[in-house]
């Protein structure tokens, strides 16, 4: 059974940095794509990066690149999503999703997804 669950979110003030987790079962991580998306109050899901299963290769889109960066411990089936240089645009719900295919297939808005971390940016 695929599962994914997230953690790491929280409050953290503009500029600061945050790690976000995505812990993966029913699966390894190099046979499914894992995305990350975002949901804040009042606007659509947007799909912010994505790690291929073939060889863990990143895509990001252009609000989060150079800032935040997708990775994988294939050992621990974890999948991490770190946050730089936050601002308070970046306050949303994240989430950590698959849609069992290998590539990364954008956007990363996927249907098997955890129940999602919030992070506040706020001073």
């Amino acid at each position: 059974q695929v599962q994914l669950v997230e953690s790491g979110g929280g409050l953290v003030q503009p500029g600061g940095s945050l790690t976000l987790s995505c812990a993966v079962s029913g699966f390894s991580l190099d046979s499914y794509a894992i995305g990350w998306f975002r949901q804040a109050p009042r606007k659509e899901r947007e799909g912010i990066a994505c790690i291929s299963g073939v060889d863990g290769s990143t895509r990001y889109a252009a609000s989060v690149r150079g800032r935040f960066t997708a990775s994988r411990d294939l050992a621990k089936n974890m999948v991490y999503l770190e946050l730089n240089a936050v601002n308070p645009e970046d306050t949303a719900v994240y989430y950590c999703a698959t849609d069992k295919v290998v590539f990364c297939v954008w956007p990363p808005i996927y249907d098997y997804r955890g129940q999602g971390t919030q992070v506040t940016v706020s001073s």
